[in-house]
């Protein structure tokens, strides 16, 4: 077998990579791969502009010997051709609009400087405006998987690219769900984060205060290593937030994920999707997950707001000139939604904003009484058929799951899911609150690793890595809970309506005595150390923001506080105790160690 042939084969996820380089593999040749997968996979609509293949290898000898303090060292990437690279023309899929950028994107930046090897400037739908992936004057790239089905957008070239397994990842946008409809297209893995937290700096706006620039990778642990890095404060960018992006880790065994109830839920018709759904949801379920099934109007009508008012006013102002001096080197259907704008006060505008505020307020509850949502990525399957017949109803689908994420400034990844029975590929999306990026990403390989599945359109197949426990952040505090404020009980939704996180369970050191306080309700139990002997406790392990940590204290009686409570692998954490005197009139509950078991037997 000749040494190409074996190359060929190494699947182009960073561990494999890396592993490939470790043991002599050379960039250059890495390079060879990909651009032979580029002339197998034959599409020319994949790239808007496609780097020479001397430039690259040119740019992998650059890189030296092996460095593996570079995380990205050789890793093959491409781009949205919305996103700057230095020196290479930026079209947002117009060629009216064509500019040379200066310097790369604060983002390409920083993966280049971790080693990373660009490899092209991908199609897309023009000005990031659509869902579907076939609104661009360069054609339209095939869907990775069936070439009948639209490739998604508006970051299709960069979805397909990595589908076809031509990169490790992408550099996608996201306003509406192009950072994830693409991905359920392309059985791939989408991860939109926290907006602020990726810079916008060199990147062409859609919406600019809902923008962010998305990450599509063959797997979460990809997707992920990708987003650490990127994510570096950009003092340049007005929109840029400090958020630090915690560690990926093994899921909380206890989540209360919330999805659409019956009478909210949306697959057009599609029972084959609703199936695929339901069986992804079970895989939750059995992984420990309360279902917490809610009404998704609220958000449903967040979701409209983002094609009125002063969304489509936002888009407006990055095209203003070019529709009134060329109008027709705007894409058709975009130039319909974007010029409705026209039409917009700016009374308008700011009815739409209050009205959106309102719709937030309204919505607040929902996340209030979950950790996560779960979603189906998309709703249904469009083909480019359909897209030919009614170029906007498909659009406006596809958005049904997406399109209220950003306006609420929620974090997301779509991940592949159960494959649907005819097939084609399954995907759920999960959702959480600004700055929990690593909980999703943590909470999605539960789906990678139950369900057997091949990378993308390609033949290589998924292997788990293995994952540290949860832990709390820089800006959090462990507590250690042992009663009513454990899941599910009374007292829980104090640490929850304060954003706690549960992590994981844990046991005190053998040196306590365990007591059913006297009075209530709600019943509390109460832990006494002692100098010797004891038993040791059931402990639920929560994470809890510092700031919120002082109203919490505040709300504990006496005899209860929080001290340091000593867990049985010598380690201590913050969390409840109790008073010797607070003991009295209680009864002694520590044969059994476990306020769940006490209950149930009281």
């Amino acid at each position: 077998m000749s040494q190409m042939s074996q190359i060929s084969k190494t699947p182009l996820t960073i561990p494999s990579l890396h592993a490939a380089y470790q043991a002599g593999t050379s960039p250059a040749d890495i390079v060879e791969q990909v651009y032979a997968r580029i002339a197998e996979v034959n599409d020319p609509a994949i790239f808007i502009h496609l780097l020479d293949k001397s430039e690259v290898r040119q740019a992998a000898a650059d890189l030296g010997a092996f460095d593996p303090a570079k995380p990205l060292w050789g890793i093959p990437f491409v781009i949205k051709d919305n996103i700057d690279a230095g020196g290479k023309p930026t079209t947002a899929a117009c060629p009216a609009y064509e500019y040379e950028a200066t310097e790369d994107a604060y983002v390409v930046a920083q993966l280049r400087a971790a080693g990373a090897l660009l490899i092209g400037k991908t199609n897309l739908d023009q000005f990031a405006t659509g869902l579907v992936g076939v609104r661009s004057p360069y054609g339209f790239p095939k869907n990775s998987i069936d070439p009948d089905i639209v490739p998604g957008g508006s970051s299709s070239g960069s979805a397909v690219a990595v589908g076809h397994g031509i990169a490790t990842f992408s550099l996608g946008t996201d306003t509406a769900g192009s950072g994830r409809v693409p991905a359920a297209l392309n059985n791939i893995v989408g991860l939109k984060p926290t907006l602020g937290t990726l810079s916008a700096t060199g990147v062409v706006p859609a919406c600019r205060t809902l923008d962010t620039i998305s990450i599509f990778a063959l797997t979460v642990s990809d997707a992920y290593a990708v987003f650490e890095i990127a994510n570096a404060y950009d003092a340049k960018d007005a929109y840029a937030r400090r958020f630090t992006a915690g560690a990926l880790t093994a899921a909380p065994s206890k989540m209360r994920v919330g999805i659409p109830d019956a009478n909210s839920i949306e697959f057009f018709g599609d029972n084959v999707q609703k199936a695929s759904f339901r069986q992804s949801v079970d895989i939750l379920v059995q992984s420990g997950a309360e279902i917490i099934e809610i009404d998704f109007t609220p958000l449903y009508d967040v979701a409209r707001m983002l094609y009125e008012g002063a969304w489509v006013a936002e888009r407006y102002t990055v095209i203003e000139d070019l529709l009134k001096t060329n109008p027709d080197a705007v894409h058709p259907v975009t130039r319909a939604i974007v010029s409705k704008a026209e039409t917009i006060s700016s009374a308008d505008a700011f009815r739409g904003m209050y009205r959106l505020q309102d719709l937030k307020r309204a919505a607040e509850p929902i996340m209030a009484a979950v950790d996560i949502l779960c979603v189906p990525t998309i709703p249904t399957f469009y083909t480019v058929a359909d897209l030919e017949a009614d170029p906007v109803t498909p659009n406006s689908n596809f958005g049904t799951y997406t399109n209220f994420v950003n306006l609420l400034d929620m974090c997301a990844i779509a991940v592949p899911a159960v494959k649907r029975s005819d097939s084609r590929p399954g995907s759920v999306t999960l959702l959480a609150s600004a700055g929990q990026d690593d909980l999703v990403a943590s909470i999605a390989q539960v789906f990678e690793s139950a369900v057997p599945h091949t990378l993308g359109a390609t033949s290589w197949s998924y292997e788990a890595t293995p994952l540290a426990a949860p832990q709390a952040q820089k800006d959090e505090i462990e507590i250690a809970v042992c009663g009513a404020h454990m899941s599910g009980l009374p007292l829980n939704h104090q640490l929850t309506t304060r954003g706690g996180r549960f992590l994981r369970e844990a046991k005190s050191a053998a040196d306590y005595k365990f007591y059913a306080l006297a009075g209530g309700p709600p019943m509390r139990p109460g832990m006494v150390r002692l100098a010797d002997g004891g038993s040791k406790v059931k402990l639920e392990i929560w994470a809890l923001p510092l700031s919120e940590l002082g109203s919490f204290m505040a709300g504990i009686p006496s005899p209860l506080g929080i001290g340091s409570v000593m867990l049985e692998d010598g380690s201590s954490v913050k969390g409840f105790i109790c008073e010797a005197f607070g003991a009295a009139g209680g009864t002694d509950i520590s044969d059994l160690g476990d306020w769940r078991a006490f209950l149930a037997q009281s």
